[in-house]
């Protein structure tokens, strides 16, 4: 896979880092990710590397750009 394709489509997934838990968990935006030709796998680029906390790859259902658009509700 075609790093250059890849950063022209938009990320299909998006990348947080989540301090805490429950409804007191902070939701952090640290990357994006695109689902590769095959299906099966995922080509991530990460912004920043958390230290602290656990990382969580969502799928992106809408355009939005909000820290928290990735919560489970």
């Amino acid at each position: 896979m075609n790093k250059n394709t890849n950063q022209k489509k938009r990320p299909t997934h998006t990348i947080f880092q989540v301090v805490g838990d429950g409804d007191k968990a902070r939701w952090i935006r640290v990357g994006a990710g695109w689902t590769n030709k095959d299906g099966k796998g995922l080509f991530l680029r990460f912004d920043a590397y958390p230290v602290v906390g656990h990382i969580t790859v969502r799928e992106n259902t809408e355009p939005d750009n909000r820290e928290d658009n990735g919560r489970q509700q």
